[in-house]
């Protein structure tokens, strides 16, 4: 993978410029609105007639349509506000004057003014006086507005008659505020409300939100971006039969999401699979990289040149053919030794209810590390004690009682299993699980299940841990190396789809044991 591609280089350009568009927007909200700032606004400028002989503006100034001078009477309501995020006092206005701000309205007249406030705020009318500084000459064009102090969010309203002018021209407020500022807001009518976010924080909104879509939209249009560190090359995957249909579906998703790798799998057996990995001590070290040997539990045969990392855990199951009707607890433990030490010829030597039915021990060959773990977990360390009395478990040619098969790989026990009555064998649950022609046997009373090592409520004993063994540890930069990284970063749901539990979940890391 390209770390340059335009890809890359887009989304890393979108991201940063998301991280910045969010640390101005940080900055601004912080610092901008901390001002203290004085705002206001138009909320109407009408033209009124010489008719006009009621309505609240005749009530607070008199019947004006008798007043000399009166031509192009206009009605201004102009709203002031606090609309920073601090209280302004008394003594912040910066005015040299005893008003502390100016209203000017260019090109008229002023003829009378009326203060309004909303509720809660009477406090405020006690600052318009001429004391303090509130009026306007005679026919001039500019109002005093007194030094009002205005908590965060105040406002007052100042009703304006007007003469000598048309609607539209231009009204300011001037003045000045110690560490904050005057300024005009949006005009609106006296039923608007002020804008939720300020233009800053919209903008950075939408910058926000161009950059998030961006980004999606990649990942939705880049969703086979194969991930990091995928390798090219040839590499070999033997060992374990009964692990082997985990690793072909893990090597198909590798192969699909890094380009140019090529991986065999060649179940051979664990036993036989760990050998032949440590027969390429004398090959190159490329050709030892070259090869990864999965083997259920550890194996015994392994040198120290070998190291193995643990996988998965693997949950195994003894298998009878269905027509042989176990109790439903299923056998102990010292019954399943008792039949694979050559105890029992004939399962009503077990228990009477069964059938007179020989003992057919169909097991695998001295090289399956499935036969190990059922050795070490199930048999306690001892080895099956029936020697082999047949090659493929021919019960018309093998007269013997009870009678023993070694077979080279789990789906020819289950096979076989199926196929001979009073048969026996052990497989890999999973695989065990899609033959609807044999029956898992519980052991202990406990039947074979991810959940029953998971969270046992009665122990179940039949279970290894595989591990992927390597010639050494694997390098950087290996194929090999690679596909075991890819197997713990993102093989997870593949191997519990099997019916196996990862090492990298919480309850595989204490089944793991977290060693090799």
């Amino acid at each position: 993978m390209e770390l340059l591609s335009a890809e890359n280089v887009v989304a890393v350009a979108t991201a940063v410029a998301g991280i910045v568009a969010s640390a101005v927007m940080v900055w601004y909200e912080r610092r901008v609105p901390r001002r203290k700032r004085i705002g206001y606004r138009v909320q109407m400028d009408n033209p009124i007639g010489d008719d006009v002989t009621s309505g609240r503006a005749n009530v607070r100034l008199g019947l004006f349509d008798e007043a000399p001078g009166m031509h192009q009477a206009t009605l201004v309501l102009l709203r002031v506000e606090n609309d920073g995020s601090q209280g302004i006092g008394h003594e912040d206005y910066t005015s040299r004057e005893l008003h502390g701000l100016t209203v000017q309205f260019t090109d008229r007249s002023i003829r009378g003014v009326s203060v309004t406030q909303p509720p809660g705020t009477d406090h405020l009318m006690s600052h318009f006086t001429p004391h303090a500084g509130f009026g306007y000459d005679n026919g001039g064009n500019t109002l005093r507005i007194p030094r009002v102090p205005l908590n965060r969010g105040e406002h007052f309203k100042l009703l304006v008659l007007l003469s000598g002018g048309d609607v539209g021209r231009d009204i300011r407020l001037i003045g000045g505020i110690r560490d904050g500022e005057v300024h005009p807001n949006r005009s609106a009518t006296p039923d608007d409300k002020p804008p939720l976010f300020s233009r800053a924080a919209r903008l950075i909104t939408i910058m926000l939100t161009v950059s998030v879509l961006t980004l999606s939209t990649m990942v939705v249009v880049r969703d086979d971006t194969p991930p990091l560190g995928c390798e090219k090359g040839t590499l070999t995957i033997t060992g374990s039969t009964a692990f082997a249909p985990v690793v072909r579906d893990l090597e198909k998703d590798y192969e699909k999401d890094c380009e140019g790798a090529e991986i065999t799998v060649e179940d051979r057996g664990s036993s036989a699979g760990v050998g032949e990995l440590a027969a390429l001590k004398g090959e190159s070290g490329s050709r030892r990289s070259s090869m990864i040997a999965f083997h259920d539990g550890a194996s015994k045969r392994a040198g120290d040149e070998l190291t193995p990392q643990p996988i998965a855990v693997s949950v195994f199951t003894l298998v009878v053919n269905d027509s042989l009707k176990l109790p439903a607890g299923g056998l102990s433990l010292a019954d399943v030794r008792s039949v694979y030490a050559g105890e029992i010829d004939y399962w009503d030597e077990l228990d009477p209810s069964l059938p007179h039915w020989r003992v057919v021990l169909v097991s695998r060959d001295a090289d399956s590390g499935t036969r190990q773990v059922f050795q070490d977990q199930v048999l306690g360390g001892a080895w099956e004690g029936v020697p082999s009395t047949s090659l493929d478990c021919d019960i018309q040619a093998d007269r013997s009682a009870p009678v023993r098969c070694e077979l080279d790989s789990t789906e020819e026990v289950l096979e076989k299993a199926a196929a001979i009555r009073g048969a026996i064998g052990y497989s890999e649950l999973n695989l065990a699980t899609g033959r609807p022609d044999v029956v898992k046997v519980p052991l202990e009373g406990a039947t074979a299940s991810v959940e029953a090592i998971e969270r046992p409520r009665t122990p179940y004993p039949y279970y290894g841990v595989e591990y992927a063994y390597t010639y050494g540890d694997p390098q950087g930069g290996t194929l090999a190396g690679s596909f075991l990284d890819y197997i713990r970063d993102h093989g997870e749901a593949g191997i519990q789809d099997h019916d196996h539990v990862p090492c990298t979940t919480p309850e595989g890391e204490r089944l793991c044991g977290g060693t090799g």
